[in-house]
C-alpha cells in the first residue's frame, strides 16, 4: 500500500493569506495527504508568502533553508504574493522546487502529483492581467474566528503597493455564495466571522473583475447580518472613502456586527497623501472617525499607517503624529516604508534614511501602546462580551472584547469557543 504523503503549512503575511492557506490544506488533506506542524518533518512544505514589507521575502528564504537544514529531501512548494511578483528569483533559491503565482495557487494538488525531487525549480505562473476567477476560502479549525474572503485584487494604484500587481483587479464572490459560506461555518461551530479582501469596500466586481454588479459591500452587510448561528462579524479592513455613513450607522445598531473598525490612513499629511496616490484627505479620515464615535462611543479603531515614506520631512511626519493623537482611535498598524520594485514612490525624493524611518516607527508604536492603555482604561468596570479562543498556551486563554480588547485568563475548557460576560 502506497504511503501517505504529508505536507505542512506556513503562512506569511495578512488574514487574506491565512483564510488561503487554511483552504489549500483542506484541499490537500481531501486529496488524501495528511496534515502536520510546520516544524514537524513532512513530504511537501508549502510557504504562502507576502511581499508587502522586503522582511516577508527574508523571512521567506530564512524558512526554505530552516526545511532545508531539517529535511533536504522533501519537496518546498512556493505560493502567494512573492511568488507572482518574482517567481525567478525565488526558482533561484536552493531548496525551492515549485514555484505557484495567483493564477495556479488552487491548483496545488495536480502540480504537487508531478513534482520530483532534484529537478530544477519548477515556475508556473502568468502574467497578473491574466488573472480572473474568483477563488473563495476561509480558515477553518485553526482559530475560533475564521478569516472569509469575499474580495480579492485591487484597482487602485498607490504609488507604494505591489498588491495590484500580485493579485490582479479587484473581483468578488457574490452576496449568495458568501451566505452559503457562513450558513455551512455556522453549522461546523464557528462563533465569529472577519470578512476579509484586499480591498473590501470594492465589494462588488463580479468573479472576472470586468463589471460592477448591483450587490455592493453594504448589501453583503446587510445580507450577512440575518444569518442563524453566527453572533459576531468583523470587518477586517476598508479604505475610509469606502466606509459609508449606511455602513457605520448599520453597525451601531447591529448586535452581530462588532463594533470595531480597521481603517488605513497611512499618512496624516494631505501632501505625503498625494504622493502615496490615496483616495482622500485627511479630513475625510477625521470625519469618518467622528462619526463612528459619535455612534458609538466604546467602539476600537485600529490604523494603519507608513513612515519614512519619501518626501515626508521631520514636519510632515509631526503632522501625521498630532493628527493620530488628536485622533480618538485605539491602535496603530506602524509599517516602515521599504522600497519596492516597479513601484512609481522610487521616483519621489528626497529619500528618508532608513534610521530616521526606524526612529518615527519607534515613536507611532509608542503613541499606539499609549492609545490602547488609555483606551482600555476607559472601559474598566464594564462588563462586555468575551469570545474565548480554544486552544491552551502555557496554562492561559485568551479572547476579545465584542470592541477588541484582548482578555487573558487561566485556561477553563468549557469557555472555549464560547462568549462569556466579562467584567473589564
Amino acid at each position: 500500500m502506497e504511503k501517505r504523503r504529508s505536507v505542512a503549512f506556513h503562512t506569511l503575511g495578512c488574514k487574506l493569506n491565512f483564510s488561503e492557506t487554511s483552504t489549500l490544506s483542506r484541499m490537500l488533506e481531501k486529496d488524501g495527504f495528511e496534515k502536520k506542524e510546520f516544524d514537524d518533518t513532512a513530504d511537501v512544505y508549502v510557504i504562502n508568502t507576502c511581499s508587502v514589507t522586503d522582511n516577508a521575502d527574508k523571512e521567506c528564504r530564512q524558512l526554505v533553508r530552516r526545511i532545508q537544514r531539517r529535511a533536504p529531501e522533501s519537496m518546498v512548494v512556493i505560493t502567494g504574493c512573492y511568488a507572482q511578483l518574482k517567481p525567478k528569483e525565488i526558482s533561484e533559491i536552493p531548496g525551492v522546487d515549485l514555484v505557484l503565482g495567483a493564477a495556479e495557487k488552487f491548483n496545488i494538488g495536480s502540480h504537487i502529483r508531478e513534482l520530483v525531487k532534484g529537478d530544477s525549480a519548477k515556475i508556473s505562473s502568468c502574467d497578473i492581467e491574466e488573472v480572473s476567477g474568483f477563488n473563495a476560502s476561509y480558515s477553518l479549525n485553526d482559530r475560533t474566528r475564521t478569516f472569509l474572503k469575499v474580495q480579492d485584487g485591487c484597482d487602485y494604484t498607490c504609488s507604494f503597493c505591489t498588491i495590484p500587481m500580485a493579485r490582479g483587479k479587484s473581483r468578488s464572490d457574490s452576496i449568495e455564495n458568501v451566505l452559503r459560506h457562513a450558513h455551512d461555518l455556522a453549522t461546523s461551530g464557528v462563533k465569529e466571522i472577519v470578512l476579509t479582501g484586499v480591498n473590501l469596500g470594492d465589494f462588488g466586481k463580479g468573479p472576472d473583475g470586468n463589471k460592477k454588479n448591483e450587490e455592493d459591500f453594504f448589501d453583503l452587510v446587510k445580507a450577512l447580518d440575518k444569518v442563524e448561528g453566527i453572533d459576531r462579524y468583523r470587518i477586517s479592513s476598508i479604505e475610509p472613502n469606502l466606509l459609508t455613513n449606511d455602513i457605520i450607522e448599520f453597525v451601531a445598531n447591529s448586535d452581530k456586527f462588532m463594533p470595531h473598525f480597521h481603517i488605513p490612513l497611512q499618512s496624516g499629511s494631505n501632501k505625503i497623501l498625494g504622493l502615496m496616490r490615496r483616495r482622500y484627505k485627511r479630513e475625510l479620515y477625521a470625519d469618518r472617525v467622528g462619526l463612528i464615535k459619535q455612534l458609538m462611543p466604546h467602539c476600537a479603531i485600529g490604523v494603519d499607517v507608513i513612515v519614512g515614506f519619501p518626501g515626508e520631512t521631520e514636519e510632515e511626519f509631526k503632522e501625521t503624529f498630532d493628527f493620530l493623537h488628536s485622533l480618538d482611535v485605539s491602535y496603530l498598524h506602524v509599517f516602515t516604508y521599504s522600497e519596492r520594485a516597479n513601484t512609481q514612490a522610487l521616483q519621489i525624493t528626497p529619500v528618508v534614511p532608513v534610521n530616521v524611518r526606524n526612529d518615527r516607527n519607534k515613536s507611532l508604536r509608542n503613541l499606539s501602546y499609549m492609545k490602547m492603555q488609555y483606551f482600555t482604561a476607559q472601559h474598566a468596570g464594564e462588563n462586555r462580551k468575551v469570545l474565548f479562543e480554544g486552544h491552551e498556551k502555557e496554562g492561559m486563554m485568551e479572547g476579545y472584547t465584542d470592541n477588541y480588547i484582548r482578555i487573558t485568563t487561566p485556561f477553563r475548557q468549557e469557555w472555549a469557543n464560547q462568549v462569556i460576560d466579562w467584567k473589564i
